[in-house]
């Protein structure tokens, strides 16, 4: 958990505005909070608010965004960078920009294509992190592959060499998949392994687990349960959760912003997602303010290790991590 904060690929948190990074095992850094897209930002948000939700989220200082080829906006989110660019905000060497390979481009031979198809959605040169979205691979249809990520991790190679990528990753890689991947003696040891975690899934094996072996954790649903509606009878903590707001009350935040600083804490990238201005600027006001131990460990309580996004139907399929 804390001790994360001295390992190799959490060390060296340096304020840069708004945007601190963390640095990664291949040399390169990462900033601390990205912008989380996919599905309008927000779930139900149109796809057409991705634009605006990656402009916003420039203009208020982050300098990172996730994206993926199966979210079906990386066009958006392309579009909100070269207006971001265009307007002088940013330059684009500046950003950190993250897409990730779906299940259905497996084969070694895929992966570089859907890069650059990915590229050309982005309007991109390159992403600075490319990530294989799932272990799990399918065919077109959907239907069960078995194509072993460890060839998959053949063609990531590839990318990063021909630098379409400059670092490479997984994501829902579990920690005996992780170890797999290291194992095999490859030219390039995963940056990062992106993974849900939030309060009621605290993950603290595995986030220890990748963080001892200098691979970086990019947390994802990082408010968990925070605010629901589908979900009635899922466990705490909710918004208004009195040790949220305790805690919050103490720090003159409101209780979202104390649960991304819980995961900053413990030494994680979380990705929150909005396509609301004022909640972008607050996802990110973080950085004046700092957890103690024993808060964070008082949040790591509420841990049910209970999954907002638990794909059903691929139980069966070769690799399921979960």
């Amino acid at each position: 958990m804390l001790r994360a904060v001295v390992l190799a690929c959490v060390v060296n948190i340096v304020l840069a505005g708004k945007a601190p990074t963390i640095d990664l095992n291949d040399g390169r850094k990462m900033p601390v909070v990205a912008l989380g897209t996919g599905r309008g930002t927000a779930g139900s948000a149109p796809i057409d608010e991705v634009k605006d939700a990656v402009f916003w989220a420039i203009e208020a200082g982050y300098r990172h965004i996730d994206t993926a080829a199966v979210y079906g906006d990386e066009e958006q989110v392309g579009q909100g960078i070269a207006e971001a660019i265009s307007k002088g905000l940013v330059k684009r060497e500046e950003l950190f920009v993250t897409t990730k390979l779906w299940n259905d481009r497996h084969a070694r031979d895929q992966v570089v294509p859907s890069l650059r198809e990915s590229l050309t959605r982005l309007g991109l040169d390159y992403v600075d992190l490319f990530l294989i979205h799932f272990p799990i691979s399918m065919k077109s249809d959907g239907s069960p592959d078995n194509i072993d990520y460890l060839e998959t991790w053949e063609g990531m190679e590839e990318a990063k060499e021909l630098r379409l990528a400059r670092s490479i990753g997984v994501s829902n890689f579990n920690a005996t998949q992780i170890d797999r991947l290291v194992a095999n003696k490859n030219a390039f040891r995963p940056a990062v392994n992106q993974i849900e975690v939030n309060p009621t899934l605290t993950q603290e094996p595995l986030v220890s687990h990748c963080q001892n072996l200098g691979i970086a954790v990019m947390a994802y649903s990082p408010f968990g349960f925070l605010v629901t509606r589908k979900h009635a009878d899922a466990p705490p903590p909710r918004v208004d959760d009195p040790t949220l707001v305790r805690i919050a009350n103490k720090y003159g935040k409101n209780t979202a912003q104390i649960v991304l600083r819980y995961l900053v804490d413990r030494g994680l990238v979380p990705i929150p997602k909005s396509a609301n201005k004022d909640r972008i600027a607050q996802n990110i006001d973080l950085f004046d303010f700092q957890l103690t131990k024993e808060e964070v460990a008082e949040i790591s309580k509420f841990n049910k290790n209970v999954r907002v996004i638990h794909p059903k139907g691929w139980e069966s399929y070769p690799n399921y991590p979960f």
